[in-house]
């Protein structure tokens, strides 16, 4: 960020993500969103034991996050029934299924493995939309370069 001098101004991490806490949806949202949108994909029927299982976490925590997330208009859920997604969950989800993608391709291709999970989970809450949209171009052009 450039100050009105015209410097860089610096923030501990801690300062980056105040500044993130005041988008819409928090780093542990978009987690849960985003499995909610990959389990969608197959299976029109996501339930709160699904989201448990392939999070790792309590039950007592999805049902929290998905009233957060119904709050704030991304799903509308039944008490003890299916989760399923609002049309602005299923746009935010798909981004969010696309961004995870992107990064885990791009480590992928740059390390020259197979799973990049791990680290993909953790940087995607940090890049803005035109970042993943770049790294998504700079990875197809290496890996058409790559390929031939």
């Amino acid at each position: 960020m450039l100050s009105m001098s015209g410097k860089d101004e610096f923030y501990t991490m801690k300062g980056y993500q105040r500044n993130m806490e005041e988008a819409e949806m928090t780093s542990a949202m978009e987690d849960y969103l985003e499995m909610i949108a990959r389990l969608y994909r197959h299976s029109r029927c996501v339930r709160v034991g699904d989201l448990s299982r392939m999070l790792h976490v309590k039950p007592s925590s999805v049902t929290k996050m998905v009233r957060q997330l119904g709050r704030a208009g991304y799903i509308e859920a039944e008490k003890y029934g299916d989760i399923s997604l609002t049309d602005k969950g299923r746009d935010a989800g798909g981004y969010l299924l696309y961004r995870h993608d992107v990064i885990r391709r791009f480590l992928c291709t740059l390390n020259h493995t197979d799973d990049e999970l791990e680290q993909a989970e953790k940087i995607e809450h940090f890049l803005n939309r035109v970042t993943v949209e770049h790294l998504d171009l700079l990875t197809k052009r290496l890996a058409k370069e790559e390929g031939g």
